[in-house]
């Protein structure tokens, strides 16, 4: 069973009410999902209100999909994501790490020993990074050091005074 496919605006960041609005749910809904599910975990701006980027609003459709369409209970839809991601199936949006998952290492279990796994890599060397498993990571990690640094960006440029 398949949903239509939702367009989901060009933007970096997404306001509760807008994630709600594309995935069809209520607010309260979607922060017991964040409860719930580790993988959808949107950060916080200054103001305290919850902001989403572009793979927790997909992270969102597809816990909706897996709860209301497939019927999966709130145990097995986790075991699924967690199973799909590990595996690779749930793919990023372009540009954000080649097709593969994208899991913030800071949310993963086990994201701190394959990050000190691949920090111990000699990263210069073509036979420094063995497994598939740490170039994922490697990719999942330069994916969110971008996003971070597009962040900076934005508040260096928003704290500058305006020139006359």
């Amino acid at each position: 069973m398949s949903h239509p496919a939702v367009a989901i605006p060009e933007k970096l960041f997404f306001k509760i009410g807008e994630v709600c609005e594309l995935a069809g749910v209520q607010a309260h809904v979607l922060r017991y999902w964040e409860s719930e599910f580790p993988m959808l975990a949107p950060q916080k701006n200054r103001a305290g209100q919850r902001v989403y980027r572009k793979r927790d609003v997909e992270m969102a459709l597809r816990i909706k999909e897996l709860l209301y369409e497939d019927q999966y209970t709130i145990a097995g839809a986790k075991k699924r994501l967690t199973n799909d991601l590990r595996g690779g199936k749930i793919k990023t949006t372009a540009g954000e790490g080649e097709g593969y998952a994208s899991t913030p290492l800071a949310n993963e279990k086990s994201g701190g020993q394959r990050l000190s796994k691949v920090s111990n890599a000699r990263l210069g060397s073509s036979d420094g990074i063995k497994t598939a498993e740490d170039r994922n990571a490697l990719r999942r990690l330069a994916a969110e050091l971008k996003e971070l640094l597009l962040m900076l960006e934005k508040e260096n440029q928003a704290s500058l005074p305006a020139k006359k």
